[in-house]
């Protein structure tokens, strides 16, 4: 990349920014304050929901602007307040549901759904079908009927299939949904997520771009897996960290150190230094 600064420091979370143990380091934390302070926007662009930005937040020690659910949600993380969404209709989650029901025979389906902040427990966020094995540990699940799942509006909707490879459930569904949904994955744990038609994290970057009145043409980003390649080609500068996905790294610039040896602060430490 050019000496030219970065008009925004786009970064993924789990597997970029975090360690193995989901810390920040100091070494990192030092660069983003650096990056902050020098009055450059630091934003969060993750497959996380809002609700789950807060342990992030504090690891951080800074409240920034986050890409949320890869793309479909902006959170201001500071004033702990949803400012826009993209949602998937009721009609598409059950053409999608479908769809996968003959594609995937035996997938689970899960639904994230919009909230208005991280703490808003008025109503379920995360709701999933009878059957659907967690990929992780999920303390905010709400078990209803499938067509419950599917019968309200949805941030993504989360195709879990265990035994299987993420790649080979992308494989199998992704002719048959034909472009009209947007599918990808941020795990090759059998577990695909679909969001409407152009929401990526790079539609997300672009709105929090606008926000903020940066341009995106300066974007530097960084991620690990195939839900990051869409931001990765679209910043003018995408960095893989080393222990990424061999697709993101294909679409990378530059390939860094691990999230686990400071790879995404090696070279931001080129332009800041704490």
């Amino acid at each position: 990349m050019s000496s030219h600064v970065p008009s925004l420091v786009a970064t993924d979370v789990d597997g970029t920014l975090i360690d193995d143990a989901n810390r920040v380091s100091e070494r990192t934390r030092a660069v983003v304050h650096a990056v902050v302070e020098s009055g450059t926007p630091f934003v969060l662009a993750t497959g996380r929901p809002p609700r789950w930005i807060p342990p992030v937040v504090e690891e951080l020690g800074y409240a920034p602007l986050a890409v949320c659910a890869n793309g479909a949600v902006i959170y201001d993380s500071a004033a702990d307040r949803v400012i826009h969404t993209t949602l998937l209709s009721a009609d598409e989650l059950a053409w999608i549901a479908d769809v996968a029901s003959w594609a995937l025979p035996g997938a689970g389906l899960a639904a994230e759904r919009v909230a208005e902040s991280a703490h808003d427990a008025a109503s379920p966020q995360f709701v999933s079908a009878p059957g659907y094995e967690h990929a992780w540990l999920n303390p905010d699940n709400t078990e209803l009927a499938e067509h419950e799942v599917i019968a309200e509006p949805a941030i993504k909707l989360l195709i879990r299939m265990a035994g299987t490879t993420s790649r080979e459930m992308a494989d199998a569904l992704a002719p048959a949904l034909a472009g009209l949904v947007d599918l990808t994955y941020s795990t090759d744990n059998g577990l695909i997520e679909i969001s409407a038609a152009g929401v990526t994290k790079a539609s997300g970057l672009r709105e929090a771009a606008g926000r903020l009145g940066v341009a995106a043409e300066g974007i530097i980003a960084f991620g690990d897996m195939p839900n990051d390649i869409p931001m990765l080609s679209m910043a003018r500068y995408g960095v893989a960290v080393e222990n990424a996905h061999p697709d993101a790294k294909a679409a990378a610039d530059e390939v860094t150190a691990t999230n686990a040896e400071d790879g995404v602060a090696r070279v931001l430490e080129r332009w800041w230094r704490p």
